[in-house]
């Protein structure tokens, strides 16, 4: 049930009403849980996005915020996320200055997720939940695999405690084996960070229940200050700038909004695929039901909120939202609380960052990107379905070798050819009897199905549209081409659930081209909707209307009575017809 009036498009109103008093300190244990978690990948996710580490505190206090009060799910975690990171950079990168100056990269990164909130907020509204679907499974899985192989190539120098000036997979793959061969790596720096990647996947492994990232943080910052690693060149995160972020308004110029606004829309596409799929997945175990138009609307507002305070965009996280819920939350109590501390970090604690070095939030990022990586779903793909794993291939490839951003373009577009290419080339049969089991069945399946001599059952699985009008037309005219005896072609017609203007027109050539050959075109199955667009379209001054028949048997039946035909195997009919001659 959902909440009346304006109430249904604030769920936090709605949740604070009911909110039980035995909730709040399992929201509390919870939130203080997840805000270890959110400090060191904020930082570290603000950093892959090209980005100050400060701003992921900034943009997780806001972003928690806006969905408490917007979002519909009671368990569900946004923050800075790894998947949005290049994206991030991939669009602010080519509108910085040669130096890139940190202030305008925050400025666009903060005009970015303002308009990611804007574009979620109105398509919410609009009811546009939909557009999730543009990203299909394999596209998805290709995507994130490419961007997993992405991520890490470019997190290498930073875990081996050097940079690279290059952009692009190859590039940047090329430049960190010459860094290496150069002697370009800190040896204490790359100790430090492959150490620290090999503690988060081992925790991650043995012991899922512990905070891995938060432990070697701590680790690795005890290490640091330690043994003054900083004097042997370990970059470190250094102190934080303390205080809440200010309300600041993004100062970008008119000419950085149309490249702001290709990447608002990419990033709001993989943010939505990747939020529905995790709201899916957590609300199944709930028990609860997704509102996905909601969803953006509660997206949007948390981008738009962290965007007004120096932050970046944002989309759920799946491993943040798992810690929550095994920690026991109930509510979005546990993002408030983990809000509020992370603004104690900010405004007390600043120097607690100090000693964490920069190869640890490399190995965050890198241990974030293989947690992206879906090698299972890919080698299924290819045991199940040879063109989905092709599919997946290239939408791997269009990240790796065209970017970030081109990459997810290619990802739709793989998506929406694949769709389009199965309304194309769909697949049809010719229908038999077979002894022993009911209805009509593909003869090339049953190699031995009877069939009734001079009639053709044809089923086509698709609307009957301009785009396979030709195919069907073909088709049809081979069958009646290359069997001199048919009589009827009778068209099972249940699963095309629609026929457009040229298909109309189609049918109606088709029709007299085979009454010109004695040959009567019939339809059986055929949904009401369709036979109403039928006769709209005055088909059946041509096809005539005693040719509908409700079910195929029915049709089978009616052919049967006027032609007095029987069911025979196909090796019988060649057997006939060698006596014959």
């Amino acid at each position: 049930m959902h909440p009346p009036g304006w109430q249904e498009y604030v769920p936090g109103v709605g949740l604070a009403r009911i909110y039980e008093r035995a909730w709040l300190p399992k929201d509390i244990v919870a939130g203080l849980v997840l805000s270890a978690l959110l400090v060191p990948q904020g930082m570290a996710y603000a950093e892959l996005a090209g980005l100050p580490a400060v701003t992921g505190l900034y943009t997780s206090i806001l972003c928690l915020l806006g969905y408490a009060v917007f979002g519909p799910s009671r368990v569900l975690v946004l923050g800075p996320d790894s998947s949005l990171g290049p994206m991030i950079a991939a669009t602010i990168a080519p509108l910085l200055l040669a130096n890139g100056d940190p202030a305008r990269a925050v400025a666009l990164a903060s005009m970015l997720a303002v308009i990611v909130g804007v574009v979620m907020t109105v398509a919410g509204l609009a009811r546009f939940g939909f557009v999730a679907d543009l990203l299909s499974k394999p596209t998805q899985i290709g995507y994130m695999n490419g961007l997993a192989l992405t991520i890490v190539i470019g997190q290498l120098a930073k875990l081996f405690g050097f940079s690279v000036d290059a952009d692009g997979l190859v590039a940047e793959a090329k430049a960190f084996f010459s860094g290496l061969a150069d002697g370009d790596a800190n040896a204490t720096a790359a100790v430090i960070g492959v150490a620290s990647l090999a503690g988060i996947l081992l925790l991650n492994r043995f012991m899922p229940k512990l905070p891995s990232v938060l432990i070697v943080v701590v680790l690795a910052a005890v290490v640091v200050g330690a043994f003054d690693l900083e004097s042997k060149d370990v970059d470190t995160v250094g102190v934080l700038p303390q205080g809440f972020p200010p309300f600041t308004i993004p100062a970008v110029s008119w000419d950085d909004l149309p490249p702001l606004l290709i990447g608002a829309f990419a990033i709001a596409v993989v943010a939505l695929a990747d939020t529905m799929s995790t709201a899916s997945a957590f609300a199944a175990r709930r028990g609860e039901r997704v509102r996905g138009n909601q969803e953006m609307v509660g997206i949007g507002a948390a981008n738009i909120a962290a965007g007004f305070f120096q932050g970046f965009p944002v989309s759920t996280s799946g491993s943040r939202t798992a810690v929550a819920e095994q920690a026991g939350s109930r509510s979005q109590v546990t993002g408030i609380v983990g809000a509020g501390m992370i603004t104690v970090v900010l405004v007390f604690a600043t120097s607690l960052m100090q000693y964490v070095p920069q190869p640890t939030l490399g190995a965050i990022v890198i241990a974030a990107a293989l947690s992206l990586a879906d090698i299972a779903g890919t080698r299924r793909l290819w045991h199940q379905r040879r063109t989905e794993f092709g599919l997946s291939i290239i939408a791997l490839l269009g990240v790796a070798f065209l970017g970030v951003l081109p990459g997810i373009l290619v990802a739709v577009g793989l998506s929406i050819l694949n769709v389009f290419r199965r309304t194309w080339w769909p697949h049809t049969a010719e229908l038999g009897r077979v002894e022993g089991v009911a209805g009509l069945h593909d003869t090339e399946s049953y190699p031995d199905a009877e069939l009734l001599r001079g009639l053709v059952v044809y089923r086509f699985d698709a609307p009957l549209i301009f785009a396979n009008a030709r195919m069907f037309s073909d088709k049809v005219r081979e069958i009646a081409t290359d069997d001199p005896s048919l009589q009827w072609i009778i068209v099972a017609a249940e699963p095309i659930t629609d026929v457009d203007t040229t298909a109309s027109d189609m049918l109606q050539e088709l029709d007299a081209w085979l009454n010109a050959r004695g040959v009567s075109l019939v339809f059986a199955e055929m949904k009401d909707p369709v036979r109403e667009k039928i006769e709209r379209y005055e088909l059946t001054r041509t096809i005539n209307p005693a040719h509908f028949h409700p079910t195929l048997d029915a049709a089978v039946a009616a052919y049967v009575q006027q032609t007095g035909a029987s069911w025979r195997r196909p090796q019988q009919e060649a057997d006939d017809e060698g006596s014959r001659r």
